[in-house]
Formats: C-alpha cells, structure tokens, sequence
C-alpha cells in the first residue's frame, strides 16, 4: 500500500520541491513519525499560534539538514550566515557541519572518554548513524515544542523528542522503551 506521506506537508515546508538533490534519492516519508506525533504528544498548538508556528519551523530545519544534499538548496537557514552550537560548543558553520557528518553525528557530540561512549560521532558518517537510528526508531524520533519563551526576531524554545527503541542498537537488543529527552534551543 502506497503512503500518502502528507502529514509531513502539514508539518514541514519545503518537501515537495522540484530539483531538489535528496541523500537517498527521494523526500523522506514521515508518515510514521508522523502517526508517533500524535499519539505522543503533550501540546496540540492551534494553526497560526507562534508555538505552532515554531514547531513547523523546527520540523523542516530537522528535515532539511538530514536529507538535503546542497547547502544552498536549503530555505529554512541562511546557509551564508548559519552557525550551530551545541550545549556551549565551538560553533559551526554548515560546511563544518557538513565535515563532522552532519545529522545525528552534531547533534550527538560528547566530551565521554571513549570507552564509555555508546555511540560514537568521530567514528560514524552521516549514512552509517543514520542507518543506526532508523533501524533503532523504526517509527522514527518524533519531536514537539513544549514551550516557546520568546518569539522572532530571537526565538528560543524548549522541546521533547521520543521514540521507542524496537530495533537493535550497535550490538544491543531492542527493549521497547520509550527514549525521551527534553532540550532547549535558540534560532536568530
């Protein structure tokens, strides 16, 4: 049976783009993390209202930096003037970005000694990790914004990301638990 994948046009800009060069050939479908959303979720934002708003910006930003190939076909960041920083880090510019591996591989940096690290980042690519993690969250690794504190031209906002580990992760068997965290951000 065919997907409809539209879930992800309510939630994310930018999907259904012609000349697009997606990393595994086509759109992403999110149908699934999608269906994990709503059943999971705390928040249900009214359309139009900033938090609504902001969740919809953050869906695509997520979207557009794991599956978009070129920078400059990127439309939620100014690819000329986007920095990344994570809990206090040296920030990156999308091509550094791009250099660690990008996806999962910024988003989990870690000053762990090695031997305590489960995953990796110096060691993973953007394929492998993300092979690691679709295979671990096979609904996918949904996200919702709890709280907006501050609206444009400054928004920082707190998040809830989950899913359930149903697949095996780097030698260890799926539990079925939920994996839950929560973080803050800031876009300017």
């Amino acid at each position: 049976m065919a997907s409809s994948n539209t879930g992800a046009l309510e939630y994310r800009s930018y999907l259904n783009e012609d000349d697009v060069t997606w990393r595994y050939g086509s759109p992403p479908n999110y149908d699934a993390v999608d269906k994990l959303f709503h059943e999971g979720r705390t928040k249900i934002w009214p359309p139009g209202l900033l938090e609504e708003k902001v969740q919809n910006i953050v869906k695509t930003w997520e979207m557009e930096m794991f599956h978009k190939v070129k920078l400059d076909e990127l439309k939620s960041v100014d690819p000329a003037k986007y920095m990344f920083s994570l809990n206090g880090r040296k920030l990156l510019s999308l091509e550094e970005k791009t250099k660690q591996g990008g996806g999962y591989n910024t988003l989990l940096q870690t000053s762990l000694p090695e031997e305590f690290r489960c995953f990796n980042p110096d060691e993973e690519t953007i394929d492998s990790s993300h092979q690691a993690f679709t295979t671990t969250f096979p609904r996918g690794f949904a996200l919702e914004i709890v709280q907006v504190y501050s609206g444009p031209p400054v928004i920082v906002y707190k998040f809830r990301h989950w899913g359930f580990m149903e697949g095996p992760f780097k030698g260890h068997a799926p539990t079925g638990d939920m994996v839950e965290f929560f973080g803050m951000a800031i876009f300017e």
